[in-house]
């Protein structure tokens, strides 16, 4: 089977041998993927609500992974018992409930060596909820699908680093890797927070315009700093 280009990057990311909890598994995509191309040894595929998880064992089943895969109901890490994987993988939900399960699945964490992540939203919050529990981020990957962007990183047991604003923003690393598709958003995001003040200005720049406009002329302004640091200008 193939995957789309976001789910590629999250297997990507998956160390050869691995034992995984894959938390809101969906369809059951990645599993079968993880299993077929001998990445990992074991996969255990949770989701809270019960309707994907009968499309996840249905789809196992089809694949002929039945009783390689195992299918468990939980709410994040909840049916996961210590030690039981070493790898934990949470795709295409929000930041706030990736640190969520983090924070809730402190017991099981401890015994995990990789946390594979990929927030929808507020990636910065769960790179710095990293930072700030004990993980480091080892390695981040951002692609284009469906014309929209996702990054997924990878995370380990670490000392703490030193972020600045827009390396949480916009991933430390990907930015000391000069990663071309992060290029290419950061270039985005200057035209769409232009656009954006040239209509404010056209409309007046009465009260809150006027604080709006100025919030969007830092942000452009730092990322065409970052732009400028690692990518040798705009």
């Amino acid at each position: 089977m193939e995957l789309s280009e976001r789910l590629s990057a999250v297997a990507g990311l998956v160390t050869e041998g691995a034992s995984v909890a894959d938390i809101g598994t969906d369809h059951g995509y990645i599993p079968v993927y993880l299993m077929e191309h001998g990445i990992a040894e074991k996969v255990l595929a949770l989701d809270v609500n019960e309707g994907p998880l009968k499309r996840a064992g249905d789809y196992i089943r089809r694949c002929g992974w039945e009783g390689y895969i195992e299918t468990r109901l939980s709410d994040g890490l909840q049916k996961v018992r210590p030690g039981e994987a070493d790898t934990m993988i949470a795709a295409g939900m929000g930041g706030g409930l990736i640190t969520k399960i983090l924070s809730e699945g402190s017991e099981v964490l401890a015994a995990l060596d990789h946390l594979i992540l990929q927030p929808q939203s507020e990636i910065w919050k769960v790179r710095r909820y990293l930072n700030d529990h004990g993980y480091q981020i080892m390695a981040e990957d951002m692609v284009l699908d469906g014309g929209k962007y996702y990054t997924v990183m990878k995370a380990g047991h670490g000392e703490p680093e030193f972020y600045g604003r827009g390396q949480y923003l916009y991933g430390k690393r990907l930015l000391e890797g000069r990663h071309p598709v992060l290029c290419r958003y950061l270039r985005r995001e200057i035209r769409l927070k232009e656009q954006i003040m040239e209509n404010l200005q056209a409309h007046g720049e009465a009260g809150r315009a006027q604080e709006r406009r100025k919030d969007l002329l830092r942000e452009t302004e730092e990322i065409k700093r970052l732009l400028a640091i690692y990518y040798g200008g705009y």
